[in-house]
């Protein structure tokens, strides 16, 4: 009996040991991928409607008044409530946030202006 229970932590002592050798070599690093073929217009002109969704949400929620979570507007309430309470490294970094999101709201309109043009390119390719 006692060899039993000798031989058996003698296992469990070895068997770390034998895992490690027993694992795999590290991978091979990956090879590089082919250069893309094409545009992905076809891709492009698929999802677009999607796209469009969900840049139009954005913007209405950039947007939205106080009451909308993710409005400027809000953010602009939660900044003079960090500045009004003296929390001064709260205002700063819900400033900067602030500074951040106003910031999108131009990008995300000229990418809706530049998906009307990509809409009109599907449409005239019968893609859409």
């Amino acid at each position: 009996m006692i060899g039993a229970v000798a031989l058996a932590g003698a296992l469990f002592a070895a068997a770390p040991a034998q895992a490690d050798s027993a694992s795999p070599a590290p991978a091979a690093p990956k090879t590089a991928k082919s250069a893309p073929k094409g545009d992905g217009a076809k891709a492009i002109c698929k999802r677009l409607p999607k796209t469009q969704t969900r840049i139009t949400t954005a913007i209405n929620r950039l947007n939205g008044d106080v009451t909308v979570p993710g409005s400027v507007a809000r953010l602009e309430q939660r900044v003079a409530n960090a500045q009004t309470a003296g929390h001064t490294e709260v205002h700063t970094y819900l400033n900067d946030r602030l500074t951040f999101r106003k910031s999108l709201l131009p990008t995300l309109q000229k990418r809706q202006d530049d998906l009307k043009s990509v809409s009109t390119w599907c449409s005239a390719q019968g893609s859409k």
